[in-house]
């Protein structure tokens, strides 16, 4: 007969699991996953039913138009999607869990909203990349955290997946052969070390004195956990060895005391690489290739995980752009402006990309210089898509292709954000061509910039090119208006 105990822990967000009689030789499993539900007790609050609020300085959901959140969402999904499939789910479980997930996907994108709150006040719309670049570090740090039940997390938010779940997944998890070899997957103690180290509840009752340091730089205590489930090093860091002089290393660059916890977030290994042997040196190395030494500030704000690549791994990203015909002072520009181009592959990434721009007859050279970051977008998920819905709307390929040699960055737009846009085009009486001349229309906010304008143009009564009523200033729009009602009147 199988003795029963009951599970006890003093986390009072894991409530569900200490009510629970469970069967003795499972009770070390959920233990164990128990330790590992240390989750961020903000996420079992669901943001997006009270984003409206703004307590403690939260984004107000009002003030984003209705039809961008339903394509913020679209995007939010499609994330998710590939993050699943990424680990392992098929297509069908994974659509499954989506439609199962719609408070989890609301939070999302309430977490888009309060990354990137100034984005949304001045109206400016957030590109695919930029989302997926949001959203990508979350999921993997819920992973981390959840690990083999964090599709019941997402199916349950915002409330904590139920018990039978976790034990149905608990059941799917071999029995070591002996107590003393539990599985890797369910138990890492260097992990578990790492956590109790950078905890205030650890052996010692204290932090030590790098996370104090981090937390005085504005780092709070969760994000360094965060970092340590995914980098288990981190805790054990030396702060005169290891973190301070990095820091310092940074501040004297130019970097602002501010940025300093989001670029270690990003690349806490930063933290373990010699500053003598690695850092400095890589950095000459990447001058000499034509990073802008004036720059380095926004570089390594932009893209950390710059100075921790291989110099052949370096090397290779900038002679392909020299292959691409790029002038010195291009590759200079490009780099500075778009240092994470280096951590696309250049046979995986670069070079089919190239193949496909040319294809549609695009300057290759031209479109890296103006718009790298196209050059990492998936060509099937995101580029042939938007060609193929332009082409749809009569565009020929010719059109296509100079509509993005003026306007590299149309393919970092979703195809809900570009329909949202065509479909207000055509109620606005402008022919085609003025798409082909003007792409940028694309850029601008729906809601803030191009429907006001619309709106104020036709109450005047004039009309303007539509590259004028987007792209001038507030004051230059209208004396623009006014020299054309004018010269109206004269006519």
């Amino acid at each position: 007969m199988i003795s029963l105990i009951q599970v006890r822990t003093p986390n009072p967000k894991l409530a569900f699991l200490s009510r629970t009689r469970v069967p003795l030789y499972r009770s070390r499993y959920l233990q164990l996953i128990s330790i590992e539900l240390s989750f961020p007790q903000k996420v079992f609050f669901c943001q997006a039913k009270y984003s409206e609020s703004e307590i403690d300085g939260s984004f107000n959901l009002r003030v984003v138009p209705s039809n961008l959140v339903a394509a913020e969402k679209e995007e939010a999904k499609a994330v998710l999607t590939l993050f699943l499939k990424k680990q392992g789910l098929s297509n069908a479980l994974s659509a499954r869990v989506i439609n199962k997930s719609e408070p989890f996907i609301d939070h999302l994108v309430s977490r888009l909203h309060s990354v990137h709150k100034s984005r949304y006040l001045v109206g400016r719309e957030l590109t695919t990349l930029e989302i997926r670049d949001a959203l990508i570090p979350y999921l993997e740090a819920l992973h981390e955290e959840y690990g083999s039940i964090l599709v019941d997390v997402v199916e349950s938010f915002p409330n904590p997946p139920v018990l039978e779940k976790i034990e149905e997944t608990i059941e799917k998890v071999p029995l070591p052969v002996t107590p003393a070899s539990p599985p890797s997957a369910v138990l890492d103690s260097k992990k578990l070390k790492a956590l109790a180290r950078v905890s205030d509840n650890g052996p010692t009752g204290k932090l030590p004195p790098h996370i104090l340091y981090l937390v005085e730089l504005g780092m709070d205590i969760e994000t360094i956990r965060v970092i340590t489930r995914k980098f288990p090093a981190f805790a054990y860091y030396s702060l005169e060895g290891k973190i301070k002089p990095v820091v310092e290393f940074l501040l004297d660059l130019g970097v602002p005391r501010s940025q300093i916890p989001t670029i270690l977030s990003k690349r806490p290994q930063l933290c373990g690489i010699s500053l003598s042997e690695n850092l400095i040196p890589t950095m000459a190395f990447l001058e000499e290739l034509g990073v802008d030494k004036e720059q380095w500030a926004k570089v390594i704000y932009r893209f950390p995980a710059l100075l921790t690549y291989s110099r052949p791994k370096l090397r290779a990203t900038v002679d392909f752009l020299y292959e691409m015909g790029l002038s010195a002072e291009s590759v200079s520009k490009v780099l500075t402006r778009c240092p994470n181009i280096i951590s696309y592959s250049v046979e995986d990434k670069l070079r089919p990309a190239t193949e496909y721009f040319r294809s549609m007859g695009v300057d290759v050279g031209v479109l890296l210089y103006r718009c790298p970051q196209t050059f990492g977008l998936s060509i099937e998920a995101n580029v042939k898509p938007v060609t193929e819905f332009f082409k749809d709307k009569g565009f020929s390929m010719a059109e296509v292709a100079a509509m993005v040699s003026r306007y590299g960055a149309l393919y970092t737009f979703s195809l809900a954000k570009l329909i949202l846009k065509w479909n207000f085009f055509l109620t606005m009486g402008y022919p085609r061509a003025e798409l082909v001349k003007f792409p940028q229309y694309f850029g601008y906010s729906l809601e803030e910039r191009i429907k006001p304008r619309f709106a104020i143009m036709t109450q005047t009564g004039v009309r303007l090119l539509l590259n004028q009523m987007l792209s001038l200033s507030e004051d230059a729009f209208n004396k623009a208006l006014k020299r054309k009602l004018k010269k109206l009147l004269d006519n």
